[in-house]
C-alpha cells in the first residue's frame, strides 16, 4: 500500500504521524512511505532519516495526500478538506462530536475515515488516545503551574507552596487517565489535589494509588460548586468516546471562583466541560473570562513532539500495519478498528458520534 504522511498544520502542531521507526517497519512489509518534506522536523526526525528507514521525500502535502492511506496526527483543516478522496483511508485524532464541518465534508468526500481516539479493543479500553491523554495530563498541571505565575496573568501562586505558606489547590474533575497523570504531578510539585469523578470504583482505585495524598470526591454539582471557589487550578480532565463532553461548571459557578485562577480543560477537542472555555491555541493559549485564566489548547501534546510522536507511534503502528496489509478488510478482522471507523461510504456510522448529529445519521 502507498501511505502518505503530510506535514501537520495545525497552529504550532509539531508531532507527525509516522516516526523512521515505524516507515523502517512499514518499508520492510513492502508498503511504500511517502513523506513530504519537512514533516518530522519538529519532532526532532530529519528528511535523511526517513529515507534511511526506506521512505520516499515528497516535495508537497498534495503528493502526500494523494495515497491509498493517509495517516495523521490532527484532524484535516478546511485548508485540506479538498485533498480528501473517495476510496482513500484516513487514520488519524478527529473528534468529530464538537466538529460538525468536519464531520459533513469528511462524509461527502467519500474517505474511510478511522479515528484514534474511538479505537476500542476487547477491554473497552481506548489504545490510541491513552498515550497522549498522559501526556494532556501530565502538561495540564505543568502548563496550569505556569499561567498561575502573576506575570502570566495568574494569581501568584505557587503549586507547592513553601514552609509557613500553603500550597495551591488543584481541582480535577475526572478520574480517568487524563485525571489520574495531572494527580500525579499536581502530587509531586507538593498541591492540595482533589479528584471528583463519578464511577466509584474508579474513586476506590485512586485511592490505592494515591492513599491520602488526594482527596476523593464523588462529583455531584453541589460538591463542584462548594469546592471550585477554593481551587487555583481546575482541570477538565472528563471523557466521553466519541461524545461530546457535558458542561459540569457553568459560567456563574466560573464567576465564583477565586480572581486569577486557572482553567484548563482537556476535553475541549470533544466541546469541553467547562461553560466559559473556548478553544485556543498555542500560539495564543489563554484569555481571561470572568476573571479567570482560560487554557483551551486541544492539541496540548504538540508542544512536547519528540516525547508525544514516540508514545504515540507506539501504539498506532500495529494498527497502521494491519490496514496497509490487509486495506478495509482490517476493519472486518480487527474489532478495534472497527470500532474507530467513523465514516464510510458517505455515511456517518459511529453510534456515539450519530447521537451528536441525528441529522446526518440517515
Amino acid at each position: 500500500m502507498k501511505i502518505g504522511v503530510p506535514k501537520e498544520i495545525k497552529d504550532q502542531e509539531f508531532r507527525v504521524g509516522l516516526s523512521p521507526s515505524s516507515v523502517q517497519v512499514l518499508a520492510s512489509a513492502g508498503h511504500h512511505i511517502l513523506i513530504e518534506t519537512g514533516a518530522g522536523l519538529g519532532s526532532g526526525f530529519t528528511d535523511a532519516e526517513y529515507q534511511q528507514a526506506g521512505a520516499e521525500i515528497v516535495s508537497t502535502a498534495a503528493i502526500a495526500w494523494e495515497q491509498d492511506m493517509v495517516v495523521k496526527v490532527k484532524e484535516p483543516l478546511p485548508s485540506e478538506y479538498g485533498s480528501l478522496r473517495p476510496g482513500q483511508i484516513l487514520f488519524t485524532y478527529l473528534h468529530l462530536a464538537a466538529d460538525r464541518q468536519l464531520t459533513e465534508n469528511l462524509m461527502q468526500s467519500g474517505v474511510t475515515a478511522i479515528a484514534y481516539e474511538t479505537v476500542t479493543d476487547g477491554k473497552g479500553h481506548l489504545p490510541l488516545l491513552a498515550p497522549m491523554s498522559v501526556i494532556a495530563g501530565r502538561l495540564a498541571v505543568q502548563f496550569g503551574a505556569r499561567y498561575l505565575e502573576k506575570q502570566q496573568g495568574g494569581r501568584g501562586v505557587l503549586l507547592g507552596g513553601v514552609p509557613g505558606v500553603g500550597p495551591g489547590r488543584v481541582m480535577i474533575l475526572g478520574g480517568g487517565t487524563v485525571g489520574t497523570e495531572a494527580a500525579k504531578m499536581a502530587v509531586g510539585l507538593g498541591a492540595q489535589v482533589q479528584i471528583l469523578d463519578i464511577n466509584v470504583d474508579r474513586l476506590s482505585d485512586l485511592e490505592a494509588l494515591f492513599g491520602s495524598r488526594v482527596e476523593l470526591l464523588y462529583s455531584t454539582p453541589t460538591q463542584i460548586q462548594r469546592w471550585l471557589p477554593l481551587a487555583d487550578l481546575v482541570i477538565g480532565a472528563v471523557l466521553l468516546p466519541g461524545k461530546r463532553a457535558p458542561i459540569l461548571v457553568s459560567r456563574a459557578a466560573v464567576r465564583q471562583m477565586k480572581r486569577g485562577s486557572v482553567i484548563i480543560d482537556v476535553a475541549v477537542d470533544q466541546g469541553g466541560c467547562i461553560e466559559t472555555l473556548r478553544p485556543t491555541s498555542h500560539s495564543a493559549p489563554t484569555y481571561l473570562e470572568e476573571g479567570v485564566v482560560h487554557f483551551g489548547v486541544p492539541n496540548m501534546p504538540g508542544a512536547v513532539p519528540w516525547t508525544a510522536t514516540q508514545a504515540l507511534n507506539n501504539s498506532t503502528l500495529p494498527y497502521v500495519l494491519q490496514l496497509a496489509n490487509q486495506s478495509l478488510g482490517a476493519i472486518k478482522q480487527n474489532p478495534a478498528i472497527a470500532q474507530g471507523l467513523n465514516i464510510a461510504e458517505r455515511r456517518l456510522v459511529h453510534p456515539s458520534v450519530r447521537e451528536v448529529f441525528p441529522d446526518l445519521a440517515d
